[in-house]
């Protein structure tokens, strides 16, 4: 029998919907760390479906460093501006913004490049948890990094 509290943690660590989550821990016969994994397994296949919806909505985002020499300026789409006003897509554009300053990447290779705060994932991969967290498409536009 899953718990509450086993749920709650889940919910959490990943900020995964309850059911969602439960789902998961009764799949995962209450192995959290099997739950995290099948969890991750649904979030890309979930994302996978959302790419291919228009974004048509989004947030112009920026980063400057305190140095005053290095700043990102970043274009990314979603779906609504329900999601677009939402903390969690705020704080997703600011991670990027982070990364575009601190890599300062391709045009074609920031969704390759491993995160800098967990180097076990990609861009790419930090993007279809929003997408699956968030349940909207998502796609970064434009980027620019200025640097003095």
């Amino acid at each position: 029998m899953i718990s509450i509290d086993q749920i709650k943690r889940l919910r959490g660590e990943t900020g995964i919907s309850i059911s969602e989550c439960k789902k998961a821990l009764e799949e995962a016969q209450g192995d959290i760390n099997l739950a995290k994994e099948i969890l991750k397994k649904w979030g890309q296949k979930f994302a996978e479906k959302k790419m291919k919806k228009e974004t048509k909505e989004g947030l112009i985002a920026t980063y400057l460093h305190s140095n005053k020499k290095i700043g990102a300026l970043l274009e990314l789409g979603c779906e609504s501006d329900f999601v677009a006003k939402s903390e969690e897509f705020q704080k997703l554009a600011h991670e990027l913004c982070l990364q575009i300053a601190a890599m300062n990447p391709g045009e074609n290779s920031l969704l390759s490049q491993p995160w800098i705060k967990d180097e076990t994932k990609t861009i790419k991969d930090l993007i279809a948890d929003y997408i699956a967290k968030l349940g909207e498409n998502i796609i970064v536009k434009k980027f620019v990094r200025y640097q003095i």
